[in-house]
């Protein structure tokens, strides 16, 4: 699967890495997505359509939200990569007014990202910490109509993230963090039957996660 491609890349990064100052950490929590516009080609008619869809995060449903980043530092400025695995879950009752039978990013809203970051040394074992990237969405696709049904992975369009949190030091090798995140991508998604979708997709996340420092 094009998301295994994705993680494996983001493992052999951070073994490259590993000879500098390098964090590798992991994450999940709680992501959230507000409402957005949803406008295109419908795959059952071909008729173009414009609706406004609630989403869901689902976050603790398998599969679960995660996401994985690797920073290379140079003292307190810092660069990397970052996987994201969010999902999106249209409202059910919207999408079955608007032709769908089921539509969904679940495998998941997949956010690929190359950051920096940003920490400040502080006096306790505390250090707040912020980052910003740019990358892309590749999204697994699942769609289906009376007659039609898309399902796989979809490199959709681009995506930036932020990110402000604090962590603190267990040892000198292993830390934890609390952080929020912020994403937003512009996808255009193709369905079967030359069916096409444009929507802008908001994630809302708070995360907890583990840092391993080399």
């Amino acid at each position: 699967q094009m998301k295994t491609i994705f993680v494996s890349a983001l493992v052999a990064a951070s073994a490259s890495l590993a000879a500098a100052d390098t964090s590798v950490s992991v994450y999940g929590g709680v992501q959230t997505l507000p409402h957005s516009v949803v406008a295109g080609v419908h795959p059952e008619t071909n008729d173009t359509y414009q609706e406004t869809f609630a989403w869901e995060g689902k976050s603790f449903s398998m599969p679960a939200y995660y996401g994985m980043r690797v920073v290379s530092w140079n003292r307190n400025i810092g660069y990397g990569l970052e996987f994201t695995h969010a999902k999106a879950y249209a409202d059910e009752a919207e999408a079955a007014d608007a032709g769908f039978n089921r539509l969904e990013f679940t495998d998941g809203h997949n956010i690929i990202t190359a950051n920096t970051w940003k920490r400040w040394d502080s006096n306790s074992t505390y250090i707040p910490y912020v980052g910003a990237g740019v990358g892309i969405a590749m999204p697994h696709v699942d769609a289906k109509t009376d007659s039609t049904s898309t399902y796989g992975f979809q490199v959709t369009g681009p995506a930036i993230q932020l990110t402000a949190g604090i962590e603190k030091e267990i040892t000198t090798t292993v830390s934890t963090f609390a952080e929020y995140q912020f994403s937003y991508s512009w996808n255009k998604v193709e369905f079967e039957n030359n069916g096409t979708m444009d929507v802008d997709l908001k994630t809302n996340a708070l995360n907890l996660g583990l840092r391993l420092n080399f």
